[in-house]
């Protein structure tokens, strides 16, 4: 599935992969967080939907807004309101910022730990 936005000259579709991959990308930034989850998410119903591994971030368009799951591992230590609203920012800026599509709500699921306190120094 795909986003589609019309302009003047024709249309453009932005597909869900490539605003997950830019929510990923600016969710790599965020101090405290390990990585992202593949934790499937589950409906209104209860029923878990699984998506294809590698898809931690769902998004869905409400009233031409989109809204943004995302489920990710904190480091141990990590202060979780923090972060979280560090990558609800960063995220909402990303996704508005390079595709133009207004984003309404990025709701962080926080489905696992790391035991380490942060990620070990690249020389």
């Amino acid at each position: 599935m795909g986003y589609n936005t019309y302009a003047e000259d024709g249309s453009l579709k932005i597909s869900e992969d490539v605003i997950a991959t830019i929510a990923g990308t600016a969710a790599a930034d965020v101090k405290g967080i390990a990585g992202l989850s593949l934790r499937p998410f589950s409906d209104i119903k209860g029923i878990m939907r699984h998506k294809p591994a590698g898809h931690a971030i769902r998004m869905e368009m409400h009233d031409g807004e989109a809204v943004l799951d995302i489920s990710v591992n904190l480091y141990l230590g990590a202060h979780i309101p923090e972060v979280a609203t560090e990558l609800q920012t960063r995220v909402k800026d990303a996704v508005q910022t390079m595709t133009g599509i207004s984003v309404s709500k990025v709701h962080v699921h926080v489905a696992g730990v790391v035991l380490t306190d942060e990620a070990p120094a690249v020389e």
